[in-house]
This record gives structure tokens, sequence and C-alpha cells, in this order.
């Protein structure tokens, strides 16, 4: 377990209690959860991040934060890979983050932690990534030092009696290692609930096209009811959650699970809403790293010019709402959320962030998505995803322009461009460009108005 030294620093008020912006005590909160998963006295909530990327890593942290000295009701733990390395050019930085924060290095030396940061700088040993977390640094985000966690590598032990499991893996990755998980819960009694953060999308062509979520992942590999697993999302960035900036999240799921769970996570800085839309919420929240991508590159390639980023934020955003209502019956209730995640990925996102790199040459394609001191770019595959789902003729809509049927992503020529930047790789990135300006891109209001004139909603695209 985390160490003794170690204090919670949410706001303590006169009658002892930890509040909440709701008025319960953090206490209440767990109290409550721990009714409705029907724990016993001395039986503790266990709680597993799986996967130590940065969002992961923050969420559990802010958990470790508000609820880690309740430690006889809840149990927070974190799992991650073993054994990656840590480059000396990182741990010198992170030496640097040690000695600008005095609350950071008394904490290290209460921890007996500070000697092997001095050791691994002069190069005398090699830092890893799991020790890195344990003493509250993420490896892609070192610079905005987390509270200590208790770091499993072993993934049976991690998950084996875990009440809720919070999946922070990338999507790439969410199927294979919850197949895994799978494994160690053959003999449970009790059903896990599970909270997934990832937001990216993989796509099924037949028998009929689909749009796959991490969910949905989940559930075929574990056999967990979808009744049992939630997403959380919102316009949220790591780091600036982590050092308090005020934010909104969703999440989306049974009814049964959300509304206590949305009072757990809720802190004063962070405030969680409920919706009972799990997969829309979901797939949305994979659509705008699509576009975000692009919009790193008009940005680097236009040397942050304020129109031209404008101009893009009008074709992609009309894009983004086409699409929407293909899937989505009630479109116009996830404008708000979506416009909201896609201007705070736009802004400071990873995926805009390899947009930039990309187009300024100073990352390649080669390289592929995962990026050291990144982590994954799930917007690439989301590229993918939706170009092969939206260029099926089963799906065709109505063009006024040319009185004919056409594929849908012939109506998103952005996403066409990025297709053939990225996967494709038939072009370079200022293809972007090309495409933005050519003087046959329609209005995006044309687009907007095809969508809502000519009732375009596919639920089987999310399998519905």
């Amino acid at each position: 377990m985390v160490g003794s030294e170690e204090v919670v620093t949410s706001h303590a008020y006169s009658n002892g209690l930890i509040q909440s912006t709701n008025g319960s005590s953090v206490e209440e909160k767990v109290d409550e959860l721990r009714r409705i998963f029907g724990k016993a006295d001395g039986d503790p909530l266990r709680i597993v991040g799986v996967g130590a990327g940065a969002w992961g890593s923050v969420f559990v942290a802010m958990l470790q934060d508000a609820y880690g000295n309740l430690r006889e009701k809840v149990q927070i733990r974190i799992w991650r890979r073993a054994g990656r390395d840590v480059d000396k050019a990182t741990a010198e930085h992170l030496f640097e983050v040690i000695n600008s924060r005095e609350d950071v290095l008394r904490r290290l030396i209460r921890r007996c932690a500070y000697l092997k940061y001095v050791e691994a700088r002069l190069g005398d040993r090699t830092l890893h990534a799991d020790e890195i977390l344990k003493d509250g640094f993420c490896s892609n985000m070192i610079d905005t030092p987390l509270c200590p966690l208790k770091v499993v590598t072993n993934l049976q032990e991690a998950v084996w009696d875990a009440d809720i499991v919070i999946n922070g893996l990338p999507s790439t990755e969410t199927r294979d290692v919850f197949q895994e998980i799978s494994r160690y819960w053959k003999e449970r009694i009790t059903v896990p609930v599970i909270i997934s953060l990832a937001k990216g999308i993989e796509a099924e062509l037949g028998p009929e096209p689909r749009i796959v979520t991490p969910t949905q992942m989940i559930n075929k590999a574990t056999g967990i009811p979808i009744e049992n697993i939630l997403y959380l999302g919102g316009p949220n960035i790591a780091s600036e959650i982590y050092n308090r900036e005020y934010a909104n999240a969703r999440i989306c799921g049974a009814e049964k699970w959300r509304k206590a769970l949305a009072r757990f996570l809720r802190q004063p800085h962070f405030i969680v809403w409920d919706n009972g839309d799990l997969v829309t919420h979901e797939v949305m929240g994979g659509l705008k790293n699509v576009y975000a991508i692009g919009a790193g590159m008009v940005a680097a390639l236009t040397n942050e010019s304020a129109t031209s980023k404008s101009v893009y934020f009008a074709h992609c955003t009309s894009e983004m709402i086409f699409i929407t209502h293909l899937l989505a019956e009630g479109p116009e209730k996830l404008a708000g959320p979506l416009l909201a995640d896609t201007y705070v990925t736009l802004l400071k996102g990873r995926n805009a962030w390899y947009g930039q790199k990309l187009a300024k040459g100073e990352i390649n394609l080669e390289m592929g998505d995962s990026i050291k001191g990144k982590g994954m770019i799930q917007g690439v595959s989301a590229v993918k995803a939706f170009y092969e789902l939206l260029s099926q003729s089963s799906l065709n809509v109505f063009h006024p322009d040319g009185n004919k049927h056409v594929a849908p992503v012939e109506l998103c020529p952005l996403l066409k461009t990025l297709y053939k930047i990225l996967i494709m790789r038939e072009v370079s990135s200022e293809a972007i460009l090309q495409a933005l300006r050519d003087e046959t891109m329609n209005d995006p209001r044309d687009r907007i108005e095809i969508a809502q004139s000519h009732a375009i909603y596919r639920p089987s695209l999310l399998g519905q």
C-alpha cells in the first residue's frame, strides 16, 4: 500500500469531513458505492486502473488523492507493464522537475526515493517507468508530479478481485488486454464494473458495416454484461485536470451504476454528469481525434494563422455534424459535448500535436502511431475506421447537387484527405491545405442541410 506520509490534498472542514461540491462527504460517497456493491464491513472496495498512460494515471491518481486515506473502505491500485526503461534525457528532466518543486522534493526524500533519481541522472542505474509511476510520475507526463500509487505489474494480481476496473488503455490495446483479463475472472461470483476512458474506434465491414467501440470490445472479450460497462469522456487535458483546472466530464451507461459513480467521481474541480447514451458518446470521443490531426497540420503549415484555422474548424465541424446525423437519432443532444471535446483537442491534445509534428517534418509516419513521450495517437486508427465505414455503398445518401446517391465519405473531403495522408501515404501533409482551399469545396452549411433534410440516421452503424 501507499506509505502513511501521503496526505489528501482536498479541502477539509471544521467537522473533520472532507466535503464534495454537492454537500456529501467523501466518506458518504464511498459508503453509498459500497452499499450498491454489497460490501460488508472489513471488505474494502477495490478499484484498479489498467493502463498507465497520461489520462489513465491522472484519473486513478485523482481517486487516490480523494479517497486514499479511507484505506479500510477503499483500496486503489494501478497496473502497468513492467520493465520499460526511461532514457537519460527523461531522467535528467525528471530531476529538474523534482528540484523545482519543493513539495515533490520533500515527498521523495521522505520516501527515500530521491537518491534513486540522483543516481539515475548520473548514469549509475536505469529507471523503469513503473518505478517512476510508483513515486508519483507518469512516464509521458513527468512535468505533472502525481500522488504516489500502488503499482502492480502482474495483471492477474491487479484485477482478479477488482470491483471497479478503470480502462486507461488505448482502444488499440483494449481487446487483447481484456481477453487476458477474462481468463482471471472465470471463477468470479460477483460481476465487476468497468469504466472505460478509451477514445478510439474500430470498423467491422461485414456482414453489415458497423463501428466497434472499446466498451463493446470489453463486453465481447470478457462476457461482462454491457450494463456493467460505462464510458467516461469529456473535454479534458490530463495534466491540467490533475493540476486542478476546472473540468467537466460525462459518465455514460446504465442508470444503476452511472448516477452513484458520477457522485463518487465528482470533485470540486472535476464535475461529472451522467447520461444513458453510452455508445454514441463513446463514438463521438473517437471522431474528434480524426479532425484534430488535420487541425495540427493546418496550424503548422500556416504559421498558426487564425484565419486558416477558423476555416478548417468550420469545415471539420460540418463534417462531424454530418457524421453525427448518421450515428445518432438525436444528434442535437451531442452538440455541446462533441464541440467542447473537439475544441480542447484542437487546442492542446496529442492528436493535434501529432499533426503539427508531421507537417513540420519533426516526426514521420514510419514511426507509427505510438510516439515516445506522448503515447498512442488514436486519431490515426480512427481515420482508417471512419473512412472505411463511410465508403460503404450500403450507406449511400442522396446528394442533391448531383441528384444521385453517393457514399457518405464523398461528403467528407477532409476525412478523405486525411486518409490519403495518414493511411495510404499517397500525399504529403500539404494536401490538407489544398483540400481546404479547393474552389469546389462546398459551403459547410450545405453538408449540414443534407444531413438534416434527408433523414440519414443509420442505427446499424452502432450495431443497433
